[in-house]
C-alpha cells in the first residue's frame, strides 16, 4: 500500500548551487600497471563458499574468492599496482568435464551457465562490489574478464535457448573463426540481434551495478565487428564514456589489432609477440638490433590505442618456466616489461617467483610462504624477487617517458643492448641498459640531449651517480640491467 503523500512545506527560493570544482583528469591508461588474478587460485577469504573435493587436483575448485582477493589487496597496492584485472564470475556449468585427461571445473569462470548470477563459490554480488569499492579506495581501477563468445560445456541455454547456438552435438559448429566452436564449447549466435542483446544487457548491467571501470574482452576474433561496435557504443552511452575496453585477440600483434583500433571498437590489445621476442633476445636467439626493431614496431600502435604486453598468462606456458628457472635472465624480462612501450600485465604469483609452468600448472595456487593464506599457505615464495618488481614498479610510475615516451636504439652491438625512452611533453628521459651476457659488458653512447645541462645522473635501479660529459660510458655485470635518469 502507497502511503499518502504530505505537502512539502513552503521555503525560500535555495541559492543556486556552487560551480562544481574541476574534474580531475582521469589517469591515463598508458600509465597503469595491471595485475591478473584467476580468482579462484588467489586467496580463500569465506571457506563457507568452497566447493568439496581435492583441492590439490589441477581441475577443482580451490576455494579461492572475492572476499579473499578483497583481503588482500594491500599486497597490490604495496607492490605499486594500479588496475586489476579478475577472471569472470559468472555462475559456472554445475558439474566437469573429461576432455582434459583428468575432472576439470570451471573454477577459472569461462564455463558460464548464467548471465545474470554470480557463482556463489566465488562470492556474492555485495562481495564483487567490496572488492571494486575497496580497490578505488586505493587508487586501483578495475577490469572484469567477460566472455561473449560462447558458454560453458553442457550449458543451460542448449536446452532453454537451442536457437541461440552452434554446437558439435547438433554438428552446427562452422570452420571459420566466427562460426566454430572454440575448443568444443557451444558458440553464441551474436550475429542474430535477440541474442546479442541478450548478452549485452547482461554484462552491461553488471558493469553498472559493480562500478568496474572496464571489460577485458574474450576470444574478441571469434566474435563480428558489429557486435563490438555495438557493445563500444552502449558501454560508452550506458555505463561511462571512459569504459576501458581490453581485448584479446589471440596471437596478436601491433598489425592484427589494427581492424579493431581504426574503428574504436576497443582501447587496447594483448601483444603476444612481447614474451617470445623478449625470452628469445634474452636466451641469445638473434642480434640485439632485431629486437630493437621489434619494440620500435610497437610504437606504431593506432593513435589512441594501446598494448598490454605479459611474460605469463593462464593460457600460455609461463615465462619463468620457459627460462628453466633462471632468475637472472627472469629479472632481466621483467626490467624489459617495465620499461617499454604497452600496459605492462603481471600474472599473479610470477612477481614472487610461482613458475607457471605449462597448463595447469600455469593456473597453480598463489604462493604466500609464511602467511596462512589458503589455498597457497606454505607454498614458497621470492621476496627478494618481490622487492625487485617493486623497484620496477616505481620507477616506472615515477618516469612518464617509460609508458608514454618514445623509443630509440643507442647500442646494439653485441650482448650489450643500450635504448633510450624520451617524454617530449615533460622532458623526462631515462636510458635503459641491458647485458644479455655471462660476462662483463660495457657501453659508450652519446650524452643524451634531454639531459643537457644536468650535472650528473642516477642509477634508479641499483643506486650510483654518473657525472655528466660528452659521453655516458656504462659498465654491467653480466645478466644485469641498468636504468638511469635524472638525479630527483
Amino acid at each position: 500500500m502507497t502511503a499518502p503523500v504530505t505537502p512539502a512545506p513552503v521555503t525560500e527560493a535555495a541559492p543556486p548551487p556552487a560551480p562544481a570544482a574541476p574534474k580531475e583528469p582521469a589517469r591515463s591508461w598508458a600509465d597503469e600497471v595491471l595485475y591478473f588474478v584467476v580468482v579462484d587460485r588467489f586467496a580463500d577469504g569465506d571457506p563457507t563458499n568452497n566447493e568439496k573435493g581435492d583441492t590439490k587436483a589441477p581441475g577443482t575448485f580451490h576455494g579461492g574468492d572475492l572476499k579473499g582477493l578483497t583481503g588482500k589487496l594491500d599486497e597490490l597496492s604495496s607492490l605499486g599496482v594500479t588496475a586489476l584485472w579478475v577472471t569472470p564470475l559468472l555462475k559456472q556449468i554445475p558439474g566437469f568435464v573429461t576432455g582434459a585427461g583428468f575432472p576439470d571445473w570451471g573454477y577459472h569462470g569461462y564455463w558460464a551457465d548464467d548471465f545474470h548470477a554470480l557463482d556463489e563459490r566465488f562470492g556474492t554480488e555485495a562481495d564483487f562490489k567490496a572488492l571494486v569499492d575497496a580497490a578505488h579506495a586505493r587508487g586501483i581501477r578495475v577490469l572484469l574478464d567477460v566472455v561473449y563468445n560462447h558458454p560453458g560445456y553442457n550449458s543451460r541455454y542448449l536446452k532453454e535457448k537451442p536457437d541461440w547456438l552452434r554446437s558439435e552435438d547438433k554438428n552446427t559448429c562452422g570452420q571459420d573463426d566466427l562460426t566454430s566452436c572454440v575448443a568444443g564449447l557451444p558458440d553464441f549466435k551474436t550475429e542474430v540481434p535477440e541474442v546479442a542483446k541478450y548478452l549485452l544487457d547482461a554484462q552491461l548491467d553488471w558493469a553498472k551495478r559493480s562500478g568496474v571501470d572496464g571489460f577485458r574482452l574474450d576470444t574478441v576474433k571469434h566474435v563480428a565487428h558489429d557486435f563490438w561496435k555495438e557493445h563500444r557504443r552502449r558501454t560508452r552511452a550506458e555505463v561511462s564514456p571512459d569504459f576501458f575496453l581490453l581485448g584479446e585477440l589471440w596471437g596478436g600483434d601491433v598489425e592484427s589489432l589494427a581492424p579493431y583500433f581504426t574503428p574504436d571498437e576497443m582501447d587496447a590489445g594483448f601483444d603476444f609477440a612481447f614474451v617470445g621476442n623478449t625470452l628469445g633476445f634474452l636466451q641469445g636467439r638473434g642480434r640485439a638490433v632485431a629486437f630493437d626493431r621489434y619494440l620500435q614496431s610497437r610504437g606504431k600502435v593506432t593513435p589512441g590505442h594501446h598494448l598490454a604486453h605479459f611474460l605469463s598468462s593462464h593460457d600460455v606456458v609461463g615465462a619463468l618456466h620457459q627460462l628453466k628457472g633462471d632468475m637472472s635472465l627472469f629479472r632481466l624480462a621483467a626490467a624489459l616489461q617495465l620499461t617499454t612501450t604497452g600496459i605492462p600485465v603481471i600474472y599473479y604469483g610470477e612477481e614472487v617467483g610461482r613458475a607457471g609452468g605449462d597448463w595447469p600448472q600455469n593456473r597453480s595456487d598463489m604462493p604466500w610462504g609464511k602467511q596462512a593464506v589458503k589455498p597457497g599457505a606454505g607454498k614458497k615464495r621470492d621476496e627478494a624477487l618481490r622487492e625487485y618488481y617493486k623497484r620496477l614498479i616505481s620507477i616506472r610510475r615515477a618516469h612518464p617517458s617509460l609508458s608514454r615516451g618514445s623509443h630509440e636504439a643507442l647500442s646494439t652491438e653485441g650482448d650489450v643492448y643500450v635504448f633510450q625512452r624520451k617524454d617530449a611533453a615533460s622532458g623526462d628521459t631515462v636510458v635503459v641498459a641491458i647485458n644479455r651476457g655471462k660476462t662483463r659488458g660495457a657501453a659508450s653512447v652519446k650524452w643524451p640531449e634531454g639531459w643537457t645541462g644536468v650535472a650528473e645522473v642516477e642509477d634508479l635501479l641499483n643506486g650510483g651517480r654518473t657525472k655528466a660529459g660528452a659521453t655516458l660510458e656504462l659498465a654491467l655485470e653480466p645478466l644485469s640491467a641498468r636504468i638511469l635518469g635524472r638525479v630527483p
